[in-house]
């Protein structure tokens, strides 16, 4: 049976990776299949002002990691929720029952990157974040190694397969008796 949150009625599932690797269509989709409320951080950060400036160099605001936890800490924890975000160590483990690191084969990931306008260092930095899997040690560093799991996503198959064992973990999750 699947892990359970304190008290949550609907569980918490995060959905990070490299820039590129999915995190946005598969949330979006999960959130379509599943009725759970899709967070994109990065919009979230845009839309709220929840940032100190913009980085030059990378091309992207410095989110300010304490305004975006306190934003988010009544609607996590409610439950329900599919953050979508690029770095996962500075939410809190307690949000979490489901932490999904989407992986991407380097040569997709650069034509993906390259098409968004990623050139430079953002482009390098991106392309071997994956390549070093900064991410899913990430998430391992942060949070129980028995609610990471990483999934492959260079396809649209793959997206697919990916909301479709997601959408099952979620439907089978249950809440711990209170």
């Amino acid at each position: 049976m699947a892990r359970s949150g304190s008290g949550r009625k609907k569980p918490n599932v995060l959905v990070t990776g490299t820039p590129g690797t999915g995190k946005t269509t598969t949330s979006s989709f999960l959130a379509e299949a599943t009725q759970l409320r899709h967070v994109n951080v990065g919009d979230l950060v845009r839309d709220k002002n929840l940032h100190d400036g913009w980085d030059e160099q990378f091309a992207c605001h410095v989110i300010n990691e304490d305004l975006v936890c306190d934003e988010l800490e009544d609607m996590m924890e409610e439950g329900g929720n599919i953050v979508d975000y690029h770095g996962c160590d500075f939410f809190p483990e307690r949000w979490f029952d489901r932490v999904v690191v989407l992986q991407t084969e380097n040569s997709v990931l650069y034509d993906r990157l390259s098409k968004r306008g990623y050139t430079g260092a953002k482009l390098t930095n991106n392309i071997e974040c994956e390549i070093f899997q900064v991410l899913l040690e990430e998430a391992k560093d942060s949070y129980p190694e028995d609610i990471v799991v990483a999934l492959r996503s260079d396809t649209i198959d793959d997206i697919n397969r990916n909301v479709a064992t997601l959408t099952d973990w979620v439907r089978n999750w249950c809440p711990k008796p209170e």
